[in-house]
């Protein structure tokens, strides 16, 4: 059963960054998709960018340009590198990998001076 862990979210200043982490476990990620998804208090959970397994990449018209998925198959793990954050981003972050209900716990991303 495939197990994902994500990391790094925080607190940060608004024009921020932040590289959040998404750990896989029993299973190689190699073969399948990835994403980001995130949820705000209130708002139903969206997709914030994804990977395809051949590293073709697409986000949402909200983050584009300040966001970029990443993977290192080699260790296992997907990136999300999130730069200008703004009050709009704050949510929990979770990774997804293209394999039925396989998420993460979730990483919490504020943003406030």
């Amino acid at each position: 059963q495939v197990q994902l862990v994500e990391s790094g979210g925080g607190l940060v200043q608004p024009g921020g960054s932040l590289r959040l982490s998404c750990a896989a476990s029993g299973s190689f990620i190699s073969p399948y998709g990835m994403a980001w998804y995130r949820q705000a208090p209130g708002k139903p959970r969206e997709v914030v960018a994804g990977i395809t397994r051949a590293d073709s990449t697409n986000y949402a018209d909200s983050v584009k340009g300040r966001f970029t998925i990443s993977r290192d198959n080699a260790k296992n793990t997907a990136y999300l590198q999130m730069n200008s954050l703004t009050p709009e981003d704050p949510a929990v972050y979770f990774c997804k990998l293209d394999v039925p209900g396989a998420w993460g716990q979730g990483t919490q991303v504020t943003v406030s001076s």
